[in-house]
């Protein structure tokens, strides 16, 4: 009899413990939601994003395009339909949706269909992926401030669900990696950091933005 009640207390404990991960997991699973935007080159809405409080990670990727799967050159060679952008996955308790969206409309030059600074084409062009009808509305309601505070049309389009695909190792992390390119547009030899603040810089992202948002701006340098 004793033999079969301690196997019983065993038993509860491990199911207990099995019960205790578990809540764990799922609490740890809903501290994460994710935002899917497209802001231009997908570089630099990493690099904005990463630096804000409660923002866990920023993934650069592809989404919106009819291909599966499609890689850096499809995509900027025109045709498939897809976005350069950014998945933020943040903690709702540090950072709201609401905070994301307004900081990503004041990042971007939303009244610009073509692409976004020096880049053009419809890859370049930026957008909201929303997931279900909460942040969907939430979206609308950032771009309906954003129209009000600048005055003009904002054309960035707020989109449904869309399937999002990773880009490769190589695009990620691209604005901190001191991985050197043997060839690039701004010398020979740089670190992938140095050549993208060079990049960013003769792109003219920061200055158009600071022309348009002034002070609202949250990320130019």
């Amino acid at each position: 009899m004793r033999i079969l009640t301690n196997i019983k207390l065993i038993v509860l404990s491990v199911t207990i413990g099995l019960g205790l991960i578990a809540q764990g997991t799922s609490a740890k699973a809903a501290g994460t939601e994710t935002l899917l935007v497209a802001g231009g080159c997908f570089w630099c809405v990493e690099s904005d994003f990463e630096g804000v409080k409660g923002v866990k990670e920023v993934i650069s990727g592809f989404a919106g395009g009819s291909v599966k799967n499609p890689t850096y050159k499809q995509v900027v060679a025109g045709g498939t339909g897809h976005y350069e952008v950014a998945q933020i996955q943040y903690d709702p308790a540090v950072v709201s949706t609401d905070q994301l969206l307004a900081m990503f409309f004041r990042s971007v030059d939303p009244t610009d269909a073509g692409g976004q600074f020096c880049d053009r084409g419809d890859s370049y062009r930026t957008a909201i992926f929303t997931d279900g009808p909460a942040q969907k509305a939430a979206a609308e309601k950032a771009k309906a401030d954003a129209q009000a505070a600048l005055g003009k049309a904002v054309v960035t389009p707020v989109l449904g669900k869309a399937a999002f695909y990773p880009a490769d190792d190589y695009h990620q992390n691209y604005y901190k990696s001191s991985d050197r390119l043997a060839f690039s547009s701004v010398g020979l030899g740089v670190k992938k950091s140095d050549a993208y603040k060079r990049y960013r810089d003769r792109c003219g992202r920061d200055q158009r933005v600071k022309q348009l948002w002034g002070d609202a701006a949250p990320f130019t340098h």
